[in-house]
Parts: structure tokens; C-alpha cells; sequence
């Protein structure tokens, strides 16, 4: 690539599949994209992200049935990759009671670039001050007291979201599925559940307070307090730092789905894409349809230009959906099928950016424009 290509670029979309790691780049216009990849290919990426706190380093989650569980490292935007020698795990062998899978890599604040968080499975949560090169466990997570309350989903029982909370960095979220959200104030070393108002009718009792089959969990960096999470049976929304949820379900044709998108620059906007049921996991309707509310989910408009309307039973899942934080807003959307779709003007019209990648698993949009 010349320094003028270099240059000319303002987005940065990491696409992790089941077979490698694409990265879509695009200049600000994002109308001409171009595809390269597979990186790391063969291996399943989970989690991909360039880090917004510096430029041009960026991490992967990678699992490869042969040659096992790894962290990567890039510090030329997600050109070249190195792996690192550690991973977060809850013992020192590599069995699957210490790892099986890495589901999450997070920055933590500007204040601490070099600090890294991770959900794996079996539930835990990691964080390292090096980059990743050592991890420690958050005992007060890994050993909760309702550890014996989470059991598996579908898709295992794992820690999938881990965030700090962007208005007080000592604040950490996690929710795992099937356990619920949790919650530390203390930088992680205490931990309690957060799941008050959400539905819950596969487990026992009126309001089990875990146990909870947590989909996607987001904080939303411009409201303080204000959290947005996909359950197995519900959208719903916090205004106080996850204490209390309420549902916003209403408007949509499913209460089951996986995906989420914020606006970073209005806590008032989410996207989300429900899905038919989940015995079929797949699009309702045999549609493509991303659905947008502007008002905190009291209501609900359905996103469709541009996205196929007839045929398409495909899955997105909890991370195959994005936004670029860019005015007007872009977002990226990653299916099953393997195809990525993008909107440059939140969501009113879509394009196809790439077609037939092996199944996606992550989409994770970075702004070169935004970083320091």
C-alpha cells in the first residue's frame, strides 16, 4: 500500500470469520471500500478491534482446533500480526477447565492505553496492563458466590461483554450467558449481578436474580448511567447504571435476537436486527431487516433499503453489528452467510461491501480519523 492510500484512509472495519480475520478499509466518503484478508487464516476470530487510545495497535481473539487459543497484536492497523505468548486462562495448562474460548477482548480508559480486559469460557474475567502479555484474573468475578447458579446456552457458558464504563473507569460490566449482567464499582474486585426486571421464563421463581441468558450488553459512552441489552427473551434498556431494566420490546416482531449498534453520539438511538425465535435463530421472515429507535425504544422503524427482502434465513450474531461513531453515522452489518453489508447515513440505505466471506462472527468499526 502507498503513504497516499495510507492516508486517504478513515475507516477501518475488522471482520472476524470463522476461517480468518478481513479488514475493510474506506476513505471518508465511505462509498469505495476495499477487502484484505484472510489474516490469521484458518483460525475462528471472536473479537477484533483496533484500539481507539493509539494508533495503529489492535488485538484478535483467534481458536484454531489444531494449534489451540491465541491473542494477536498488530501495530500497523491490522496489517501485520504477531501472536502473544500469554492468554487469558484460569490455570496454566491448556485444558479446557482453564480455557476454551476467548469471546472478548476490551480497551479499558485513555488513562491506562495499555490495559486489556477479556471474557473467556469457562466464565471468567481478565485483565492485563502490558498489552496482553500477562493476564490476571478478577477473583471476585471467577469465583462469585452465584457461579453455581450460571449454567451453559446454546453457545456455551462464556463472558461475552466486558466494558469499562467510559464516565468512571473504575466501574467494569460484564454478562455472560447464561449467568447474567454483573457488575464491579471497586475495579474488579467485587462483583454483583444486575438483572432486576428482566425476563426470565426458563428459570424458576418470579425474579431469580442470575441465571440470566444475556445476549449483548452495551454502555453508552454519552449518557451516564444508560446501558442497552439483548436478553434470550427481550430488548431492554437502564437509566441507572444497570439497577433496574425495562423492556423495550414493543414495536418489534421478535423478542429474540443478538446484535446491537448505539449511536456513540445519542443515548437515544439503538439498532438492533430481531430474529425468529429461538428454536430457528435466523432473520423473521426470511428478511433482512435492521430495526432503529430515536427515542430509548418507545418506538421502532424497520431499515431495509438496500438489504435483501425475500429468501435470506441468515443469523447475525452478538458482535456482527456495528457503528463508526462518524457523522452521519456508519454502520456494519456481518451475517452468517458471510456477507457485509454498510450504511453510511445510520442506516437509511445500505450497501454490499463484501459477499460469500466465510460465516462472521465479529464486525468491530474503527474511525482513523477520530484517533489520536
Amino acid at each position: 500500500m502507498s503513504g497516499a492510500q495510507a492516508a486517504s484512509e478513515a475507516i477501518a472495519v475488522l471482520v472476524g470469520t470463522r476461517k480468518g480475520l478481513f479488514i475493510a478499509r474506506a476513505d471518508a466518503g465511505r462509498q469505495h471500500w476495499r477487502v484484505e484478508g484472510p489474516h490469521l487464516a484458518g483460525y475462528e476470530v471472536q473479537s477484533a478491534f483496533l484500539d481507539p487510545r493509539r494508533p495503529g495497535v489492535g488485538f484478535a481473539a483467534a481458536h484454531h482446533p489444531v494449534w489451540g487459543i491465541h491473542v494477536y497484536r498488530t501495530e500497523d492497523h491490522g496489517r501485520h500480526w504477531a501472536p502473544l505468548a500469554e492468554v487469558p486462562r484460569h490455570r496454566r495448562d491448556d485444558g479446557p477447565e482453564s480455557l476454551q474460548m476467548i469471546w472478548c477482548l476490551a480497551p479499558a480508559d485513555g488513562a491506562r492505553p495499555q490495559r486489556l480486559y477479556a471474557g473467556i469460557e469457562p466464565p471468567g474475567v481478565f485483565v492485563s496492563d502490558d498489552d496482553g502479555r500477562h493476564w490476571e484474573a478478577f477473583g471476585g468475578f471467577n469465583q462469585h458466590p452465584d457461579r453455581t447458579h450460571w449454567s451453559p446456552a446454546k453457545g456455551g457458558l462464556a463472558v461475552h461483554s466486558v466494558q469499562a464504563d467510559p464516565h468512571r473507569p473504575e466501574r467494569l460490566y460484564a454478562a455472560l450467558s447464561a449467568g447474567g449482567v454483573y457488575r464491579s464499582d471497586d475495579d474488579g474486585g467485587h462483583w454483583h449481578a444486575l438483572n432486576r426486571g428482566v425476563r426470565a421464563p426458563y428459570l424458576p421463581g418470579q425474579a431469580p436474580a442470575c441465571g440470566h441468558c444475556i445476549h449483548r450488553l452495551l454502555v453508552h459512552p454519552a449518557q451516564d448511567g444508560r446501558l442497552y441489552q439483548q436478553s434470550h427473551h427481550g430488548t431492554y434498556r437502564s437509566d441507572d447504571h444497570g439497577g433496574h431494566w425495562h423492556e423495550i420490546t414493543a414495536g418489534l416482531p421478535s423478542d429474540f435476537g443478538y446484535a446491537l449498534a448505539t449511536d456513540p453520539r445519542d443515548p437515544d438511538v439503538l439498532y438492533t436486527v430481531p430474529e425468529d425465535s429461538s428454536q430457528f435463530r435466523a432473520t423473521v421472515g426470511g428478511r433482512l431487516r435492521v430495526y432503529r429507535t430515536r427515542d430509548a425504544g418507545t418506538s421502532w422503524e424497520p431499515l431495509t433499503a438496500g438489504l435483501p427482502q425475500e429468501n435470506v434465513f441468515v443469523t447475525i450474531l452478538r458482535d456482527g453489528l456495528d457503528s463508526d461513531g462518524l457523522a452521519p453515522l456508519g454502520l456494519y452489518l456481518g451475517t452468517s452467510s458471510g456477507h457485509l453489508f454498510a450504511s453510511r447515513d445510520g442506516g437509511d440505505q445500505w450497501a454490499l461491501v463484501a459477499g460469500f466471506l466465510p460465516g462472521i462472527l465479529c464486525v468491530r468499526a474503527t474511525s482513523l480519523e477520530a484517533a489520536p
